[in-house]
């Protein structure tokens, strides 16, 4: 018998202040209705990260708690053992720009160094970015899903060359106003949408799974969801018309 996929949150208390928690029990969800045994892990500061997770999960936070993070990140040194063991990493806005090489803090914009596992670098923004997003996201199969969030954040982030944009903007800001958003490198996939955006967006939702599992899933026949994503492009396309 194999052993249960692993979903990790990492540092709930320090990168969970937007809701994105509910990204692991969508992950927990889905794989439990597929009859995948699964777990979560729920890390704090101070606990040992797991090295033996699947997907871990970091979410969004303020800037003090972006700095403690990733000084025990780097302390603990279990999530890079576990990303060169083959594990996925899903992060969202704070945790997003902790993983690049640099993000800036404060009103100084003081730089501070990343995790390195994403090649972005995040700056302050000319302008904050809050409201919904819409983007479009090609899979690998080469087809094209919109993808929905709310995003809320001040840092502006760059791709370097060892990393390509996840989704293309159709309203919002994402990025930095270049009309990309998130970054993919490697088994890192980074994004800046809340809501969480793994409940807004079950394919996403799948495609981590796929790559944390290396493997294709079967479908889900969910019609409910689908009604709710549908329902969710469309107020969020109303809302870009009137912008």
């Amino acid at each position: 018998m194999s052993n249960p996929v692993e979903i990790v949150l990492v540092y709930q208390s320090l990168l969970g202040i937007y809701g994105d928690r509910g990204n692991a029990m969508v992950l927990l969800k889905r794989l439990q209705w597929r009859g995948i045994d699964a777990t979560l892990t729920v890390v704090e500061p101070g606990d040992t990260v797991p090295a033996t997770g699947s997907v871990y999960l970091l979410g969004g936070g303020e800037d003090a708690a972006q700095v403690s993070a990733v000084r025990a990140l780097k302390a603990d040194g279990n999530l890079f053992r576990a990303l060169d063991d083959g594990a996925a990493l899903f992060a969202v806005c704070a945790g997003y720009q902790i993983c690049g090489n640099t993000f800036t803090i404060g009103e100084h914009d003081e730089v501070i160094e990343g995790l390195g596992v994403l090649d972005v670098d995040t700056r302050r923004g000319s302008v904050r970015a809050v409201g919904e997003i819409l983007s479009r996201w090609t899979r690998s199969d080469g087809a094209e899903v919109l993808l929905t969030g709310f995003e809320n954040h001040g840092g502006f982030t760059t791709l370097g060359p060892s990393a390509t944009p996840l989704a293309r903007v159709e309203i919002g800001v994402g990025n930095a106003n270049d009309g990309t958003e998130g970054a993919v490198q490697g088994r890192v996939i980074g994004t800046y949408p809340h809501g969480p955006v793994l409940a807004r967006n079950p394919a996403l939702a799948d495609h981590v799974l796929s790559v944390a599992l290396e493997r294709d899933l079967e479908a889900i026949e969910r019609p409910e969801i689908d009604e709710l994503h549908r329902q969710r492009v469309a107020a969020v396309r109303r809302q870009g018309l009137r912008r």
